[in-house]
């Protein structure tokens, strides 16, 4: 894999989640990792790359449901092996409530930003997909975060989310919200700029510079 660009790198992993094969994934992932010796380009330029790829060829009808399905549980696994590497020793006191909304399934976005609030030493309360908002907010009362973050990477759930945001801010008026996922990438962040303290972020780039700079949103 050396000298490899990452976006030669990306279609090879991408071709190897596409057959299935979770060992040679892993290994990959692995060898990409010691190369580049950073847990953000890893996410960024290999999984998220190959996984939205994976997404859009399942929109398009060009790989099954089952192939879909298999490729995320690979990918997911592989974020669980890096873990190690991520948790912060040294906690701070800062506490983030990491979810998706109702009916969205596709949780490794909002976990691979969960990890980056791991690296940052906040303290993570991950729910994973198919949070109902009751719920939600039942949690968000119980834990009293400084901060939700949210996911969703179907375009068709954007209303969804803004159902969600209203009942959120019926409860908790000026609690920063973080919003992000494949499902803006069609548009639609229009929205978001009705409620305040909604961040959209694209990237975990923007992420990892949003947390450095929280004492001016918080």
């Amino acid at each position: 894999m050396k000298g490899i660009s990452s976006d030669k790198a990306h279609k090879e992993f991408l071709r190897l989640l596409l057959s299935g094969n979770r060992a040679a994934c892993s290994a990959y992932a692995h060898d990409y990792y010691r190369q580049h010796n950073s847990i953000q380009d890893l996410y960024e330029n290999l999984l998220k790359k190959a996984l939205y790829e994976v997404g859009r060829l399942w929109e398009f009808n060009k790989i099954s449901v089952a192939a879909e399905h298999l490729a995320s549980a690979i990918v997911e696994a592989i974020l669980n092996e890096f873990y190690p590497e991520i948790v912060s020793r040294e906690k701070g006191d800062k506490t983030v409530i990491l979810t998706c909304i109702e009916q969205e399934m596709h949780q490794i976005g909002i976990k691979m930003v969960g990890d980056v609030f791991e690296r940052q030493g906040w303290n993570t309360y991950f729910l994973g997909a198919n949070t109902p908002t009751k719920e939600l907010i039942d949690y968000t009362k119980l834990i009293q975060p400084h901060l939700l973050g949210v996911s969703l990477s179907i375009y068709f759930h954007l209303p969804a989310l803004e159902a969600m945001l209203q009942s959120i801010r019926r409860e908790f008026f000026v609690m920063p919200v973080l919003v992000g996922g494949q499902a803006f990438r069609h548009g639609g962040r229009e929205f978001l700029e009705r409620y305040e303290q909604v961040f959209y972020k694209p990237d975990l780039n923007s992420v990892e510079s949003f947390i450095e700079n929280f004492e001016q949103y918080g």
